[in-house]
Parts: structure tokens; sequence; C-alpha cells
């Protein structure tokens, strides 16, 4: 035997003999650390401190618990290092949910006061269950969101484990193929929305979700019922809580902090819940390709009051102030690339020098009143009025200049690092002033029946969208001695945006739906609802019906339920889809529609004690009248035509338990196929008098009826473009710096390659 592969297996031995020793070793403080612990005590009393007997106790998000004694006291083991809640339900009580998190070995006492609410129980059973009924929903925890190791944090990074968005620097998420546009989100019933002049996750602060306050999260990755609003991806539903005690909660990190303090007054009739927070991204961009200044901020406040008038009436106030800065002074960036390919081995290099800065600011304001009347036992109505307004500037004056070749990587080298071969230089210059505020007035009621087998809820709402825009932005780059796209004679700039607009928009939506039980054992339930929508801009008229159904056997070994949806689901355009890339409105466009249909099931079971949750669902959506748009980080820029028609199906399947003991998990794996078809695209080339091609960039929109087009020439074909995710402006050069043989496609592509 050779002696290399003597020593070679002697080697390996060593490796394999101290990797069992670690995990000899490791394994039992692992096993240890699993076991963490801690304890929660206390008694459970009515509202004249008697003992209450029976009082089911579980942790939240788990099927089992315990019951208090005869003398309603309890003792619970309940998880350390983690945060958690206990939810308390009783028969003829209103349930009560306490949040702790507990360091290892300790035990906390407690004393909890139920109050009378025959009602209330009844509605907690129903929410238990309806994320096994209803299509799509998944029922998260909010507490994860504070603990979860993720450069955003928030309810939005929690999301993102079931959806599979990958831009870890965004609160914005994309649900089966669709995009950030097409998601809903709803706190306390009142719609929130995304910035809109954002283009790159670093300029995002910090999401409009507080976790500290909110009480439940119901997140529709699809077939959402009628009483959702207008978007063709997903759902949100975010409830703050309403507090029985004095407490608050403060955390301080590297990234963000938090403070929120919650209480009563007036014999509990008054509620107060507040939350403070600040957040910096400077360390984490700190470690950006893109070298310069970065100084980022976000903060926000957020406070519920609510107020019972009369044991019938409550009225509730919810306000958010959220602002956000983002400054920026690039230096410099080195970027590099290595090619291989039988023809052509080459490590090509862009070094770029800075000059300017970015300053962007956003604020977002959300004042929303409801009024809640409970007429009787059956019958509540909701009455609410909101105003969301969001102010934006975008201001960048940025000039790059830049060496592009082969970059040496012999560190034997004097010249190790640096660009050795030239194959270009050049610079450009990206300039933005841009304003835009949103005012949106809304006017909604609501409407819940409840009858023997059957749910009645309606709405109606009107709402009024003022905007007033300002854009101008343009590029300019000169390479080689020429400005791109080149005309003779002049110079030119490129992606020029400019314009004002000012379109007010009056829209009108309604839905009516209810949700039937055809057995008081909930083996199947039916929900069916339609909804309207209607704007002043385009004049149209939009009607989707929705259809639900869930089924669990009467014979069924199993606790297993079957689910399935059908619907339409269309999205009225707004500001950003009507706006097409040269800053002008295309008033005539129409709503995106869908119709969408989803299957699959729901199963609980056991592995050992631990309770698991198994769910698989299968999805098709059929899209028309489709805006194409093209996306850049998190910027979504809109072709504002009907031009195109997509699909999307798959399926996923979802486990959900403690495949860690004492440790809340979840296993998501997924399979789509999205495709688009863009009926009219055509590419327009303009050339000399020689036949040659003069330009390279999309023509200006003429006003005809015809679509807005994206010339291009054999130049396009060699642009080099930075990722998106280094620098806050897109950073392009082009190979007409290159030195090509002849003024042939083909041979400036060889070279290229």
């Amino acid at each position: 035997m050779p002696e290399w592969i003597h020593h070679s297996k002697k080697h390996c031995l060593r490796i394999v003999i101290l990797a069992l020793v670690f995990f000899s070793l490791a394994l039992p403080a692992l096993a240890q650390k699993q076991r963490k612990a801690a304890f929660v005590t206390g008694r459970l009393l009515d509202e004249n401190e008697n003992p209450l007997p029976g009082v089911s106790v579980t942790i939240l998000g788990r099927q089992s618990g315990l019951t208090t004694t005869d003398s309603g006291t309890f003792r619970i083991k309940v998880p350390a290092e983690k945060a958690f809640a206990l939810v308390f339900s009783y028969t003829g009580y209103k349930p009560e949910q306490r949040n702790f998190l507990l360091s290892e070995g300790e035990e906390e006492k407690i004393v909890v006061r139920l109050e009378h609410g025959a009602k209330a129980l009844q509605q907690v059973v129903v929410q238990d269950q309806r994320d096994r009924q209803e299509a799509g929903l998944i029922k998260v925890n909010p507490k994860n969101a504070i603990n979860i190791p993720t450069p955003v944090g928030g309810i939005e990074s929690l999301l993102k484990i079931f959806v599979g968005s990958n831009n870890e620097l965004t609160s914005q998420y994309s649900v089966r193929g669709g995009n950030y546009d097409e998601n809903l989100t709803y706190i306390n019933d009142f719609e929130v929305f995304r910035p809109y002049l954002v283009s790159n996750a670093q300029q995002e602060g910090l999401s409009i979700i507080n976790p500290e306050l909110t009480r439940s999260v119901n997140f529709y990755t699809g077939g959402f019922q009628a009483r959702y609003g207008d978007k063709i991806s997903s759902a949100l539903d975010i409830q703050y809580r309403k507090p029985t005690s004095f407490g608050g909660s403060a955390y301080v990190g590297l990234l963000e902090q938090g403070l929120h303090l919650e209480g009563t007054a007036a014999h509990n009739k008054f509620t107060w819940l507040v939350g403070l927070r600040n957040r910096t991204n400077s360390s984490l961009l700190s470690s950006q390709e893109t070298k310069g200044t970065y100084a980022p901020s976000s903060s926000d406040l957020q406070a519920q009051l609510s107020y019972q008038l009369d044991p019938r009436n409550t009225l509730e106030l919810l306000g958010t102030l959220s602002q956000t800065r983002f400054h920026l002074i690039p230096q410099s960036s080195q970027l590099t690339s290595s090619i291989f390919s039988p023809y052509y081995t080459a490590n090509l290099g862009l070094d770029i020098l800075f000059q300017g800065q970015e300053k962007d600011q956003y604020q977002a304001n959300l004042l929303g009143l409801s009024l809640t009347q409970q007429i009787n036992p059956r019958l509540k109505l909701k009455w609410m009025a909101s105003r969301f307004e969001d102010k934006e500037q975008q201001s960048y004056d940025i000039v790059g200049i830049y060496l592009f070749g082969d970059r040496d990587f012999d560190k034997t080298s004097s010249t190790f690092g640096q660009i050795t071969n030239p194959l270009g230089a050049g610079a450009y210059q990206n300039f933005a002033r841009d304003r835009l505020n949103i005012a949106v007035w809304n006017a909604t009621h609501k409407g819940y029946l409840s009858l023997k087998h059957h749910y009645v809820q309606w709405g109606v709402s009107a709402e009024r969208q003022l905007v007033q825009s300002h854009l101008n932005e343009w590029q300019y780059q000169d390479s080689a001695g020429y400005s791109l796209p080149y005309v003779p004679g002049q110079p030119s700039i490129s992606g020029s945006v400019s314009g004002d607009q000012n379109p007010n928009i009056t829209r009108t939506t309604g839905f009516i739906q209810d949700n039937i039980l055809f057995s008081d054992s909930a083996h199947f339930t039916l929900q069916g609802g339609v909804r309207y929508n209607y704007n002043t801009l385009n004049k149209e008229f939009l009607v989707s019906p929705r259809v639900g159904i869930s089924w669990r056997p009467n014979s069924a070994k199993h606790d297993i339920i079957y689910r399935a949806s059908i619907g339409i689901y269309d999205q009225p355009p707004f500001f950003r889809e009507f706006l097409r890339s040269d800053g002008s409105l295309n008033t005539a466009l129409k709503a995106q529609r869908s119709w969408q249909v989803t299957a699959g099931f729901d199963q609980n079971f056991k592995l050992g004690d631990r309770p698991f949750r198994f769910t698989t669902e299968a999805y098709y959506k059929n899209m028309t009248r489709v805006d194409p748009y093209d996306i850049n980080n998190v910027k979504i820029q809109y072709f504002a035509l009907n031009d195109a028609k997509a699909y999307a199906t798959g399926v996923e399947f979802r486990l959900t338990g403690e495949l860690v003991k004492d440790a809340e998990s979840y296993l998501s794996l997924g399979f789509m196929r999205s495709m688009e078809k863009i009926d009219t695209s055509f590419y327009r080339y303009q050339l000399d008098s020689l036949g040659h091609p003069l330009d390279s960039t999309k023509p200006a929109w003429d006003g005809s009826a015809g679509p807005a087009t994206a010339s291009s020439t054999w130049a396009s074909t060699c642009r080099i473009t930075s990722p998106p995710t280094k620098i806050s402006r897109p950073i392009s050069t082009s190979c007409m710096a290159v030195t090509c043989p002849s003024t042939s496609p083909a041979a400036c592509n060889t070279a290229m390659r």
C-alpha cells in the first residue's frame, strides 16, 4: 500500500474518532439544554373573588394542557428561555391570555380573574378550528417574532418561513408567484399600505406591525373569503390585544430597541396600549460591497385606546406614527466575476469611485376610530373611519467613475487585486428629486349576525384617495467618449422620468358572506360570499364571488379535515400600477383579473407524546389582463398595460409541532410553476443609413393607442449590471466601452465571453 494512502487513512481515522468524542460530549449538553424548563403557578378567580375549578390552562399553540383544582389552583411546566403564552378558558367566561419569558428554573406566581361572557368562549372555539376549516389560513404566534434570528425581525419574517421569500433586508414578501403589491394588510380591520418610492431593501425601516402589541396573526396564502379586500395573492389580518392589567416590556439589541406599556383604568372600562420602537441598520449595512457612510434610522410610535361607553358600545382609537430616514455617501466599490468556458477564461473586475450622496425620508401615519355596538347576543355592528397618510421624499445625485477589465488574482504579484488589462472605462450619473404624498380617507360599516347554523357578515366602504406626485429622475452614461444612448451630435440621457401627477380616486366596495354549519359537530361547513368594487378613475365595476368548503368525515379514524375553495380575485389598479416608466399615467388601465382554486387537507396526529399537525394544499391561479412589471430589488416598475396573461400552480406541505422538545417548529416544503405571456411584446430597432443600430433605450411614450415597448440593440446583450442588493442605485455599464473587432453583434458577444 502506498505510504501516502496509509497516512491518509490514519488522518481520516483521527478525524472520525475526534468527531465521535465531540458528539458524545456535546449531545448530553444539548439534550440538557433542550430540557430547560420553568414553572408557572397560580389561582383562577371569578369577578367575586371565588375560586374557579376546572379552568382549562394551555400553552398557546399546543393541544394539551391541564385544568385547575377544586380550589382554582394550578402548576404547569413551561419552556424556559423563550417567549410563550398561557391561555385560560372556562365555559361562560371570557378567555384570558398571559405572556411570559422565564429563565431556567424560575417559578412565576400569578392570580388570574376571569370575566363573565357567555359568547366569548364560543367565539374562541370557532377561532381555534377556523385555521383548519378555511383554505390558505395560517395562524402564527406573534411572540415568536421577538426571538427570530433575522436581520429584519417582525411578523413578516415569520411569514417568510411559509411563503419562501428570500430577501432578508426587506419586510416585504411574495406569495405563490405574486409580487409585493398583491398582499393585503389589516391592523384591527384598518387597511395599511407599504411605501411606494422605496427601491432598495436597505432603505426600509421598521415594519408597520409591532409584534409586542399583537394578539393574533391570521395569514391567508390564497383562497381567502369575500370579507377581505381586492388583491390577488394574500391577506394578513393583525389584531392588537386589549390589556386587562398594568404591564410592559422592553428590549435592547444592536439593531433595534423597543418599549411597550399597557394598562386599564376606570374599573377596566378604559384600556390603553402603547409601543415605541427605534431601529438602525448601520452596523448591518457597513459590510456591503459598496463602501461608504450609511446612516439609516427608523422609529415609530403606536397606541391603541379603548373605552367601554356602556355594556353594549365600545369606542376604540388606533394611531401610528412612523418615520424612516436613509442617508448614503458612497465611496467605492469593487466587483468581480469569473468566467470559465472552453473558449474563454477570465477574472473580470469592475472598480468604481463615487461622488455625491443620497437622502431619503418616508413618513406613514394612520389614525382610525371605530365604534362597536353589540345590539343583542346575535347581532354586532361596527362603524369605522380612518385616515392613512404617506409622505415620501427621495433625493440622490451620485456620479460613478469606473474601470472595467481583467483583475489580477496572483498573490505573489505586486498588482494583486488590481485591474491589469483595462477593457473599458467611463462614468455615469444617477439623479432624482422625487416627492410623493398620498392621503386615503375611509369610512366603513360592518355587520355580524349569528344564527343557529349561519354566521352572516356584511360590509360597505367608501374611500377617497388623494395623490400628489412629483417625479424627476434621469441617468447619464458616458462610455469611452460616447454618451449612452448614442445620438450623433448631441449628448443624451436615459431612464428619464418626469412629471407631476395628481389623481384623485373615489372607491366604493362592499361584501356579503354566509358561513354555514350543517351540523352541530362541524362535520361540514360552507362559506359563500360576493364582493364588489367600483372606482371613479377608470369607471370599472367588479364583482367577485368566492366559495369555500370544509368536511370532516364521521368515519375517519384520524383527526383530519378536507377543505377547498374557488373564487374570483381582482386587483383594481392604484397609483403604482397606473404609472408608466416615463412618469405619465394610463388612467384607462383596468384591473388585473384572476380565478383561483385550492384544495387540501389538515391532519392532527401524535408521534410519541408530542402533537403534530400536517397540512397539504394544492392551488391553481389563472390570471388575465395582467399588468407586466420589471422588478429591481424591491422596486416594481409596471408597464401600465393589460397586455399579458399568466398562471401559477403548485403544492405546499407544512408540518407543525415540536420537532425538538419544548420548541415550536415549522417545516415547509413547496413546489410551484409560474408562467407569463406578454401578448404584444416586440423589439424596435432604430438604424442609421448603413443599417447599424443607433440606440438601446426604451422609446418615450407618445400617447398613441399602441403599447410602449422597449427597443433593443446588440449593445444591450453586453450590458453588465451590478447585483441590485449592493447599492441603493443600480450601477450599469455598457459594452460600448469594449473594443470589439467589428461592429457586428456576434463579434462583440464573442469578445465578452
